[in-house]
């Protein structure tokens, strides 16, 4: 099984409240920042490492949320554990865009149902909302 974790980062609060989401052009598609784990690294590192790497922004990890299991494009199954994150330093406009992710950025939590590909992603992001934040 492919293991892999990732974080919903929020910042702010009521309708000013935003989360942090990345554009993948290999799938065209726009998701919460995550990633394969290394080898020997516990989920919550990872989510934290992915969440630096895909987005430059640095966060704090706070409650697990839902994990999701599906099988990837190679039909291999996969396990992706979340995180609900508080940035601390970093800003996605300051990331060079590259082959994975060539776009981050901060989106209102109420417009990120519309932009986010994924159903089972838009659950999440439900998930932290719903529930107090680190």
């Amino acid at each position: 099984m492919i293991e892999a974790a990732g974080g919903v980062v929020l910042r702010g609060t009521g309708e000013q409240r935003e989360v942090l989401v990345v554009h993948r052009p290999r799938y065209d598609d726009w998701s919460l920042p995550k990633g394969k784990l290394d080898a020997g690294e516990d989920a919550v590192t990872g989510a934290l490492r992915e969440v630096e790497e895909e987005t430059g922004v640095r966060a704090t990890s706070g409650r697990a949320l839902p994990e999701l299991r599906y099988r990837d494009t190679r039909d291999r199954p996969k396990r992706v554990r979340w995180y609900v994150m508080a940035p601390t330093s970093g800003d996605p406009a300051d990331r060079e865009p590259d082959e994975e992710i060539d776009e981050a950025r901060w989106v209102l939590t109420s417009e990120a149902p519309r932009l986010l590909t994924y159903a089972t992603e838009r659950e999440i992001l439900e998930h932290a909302l719903n529930e107090p934040t680190p």
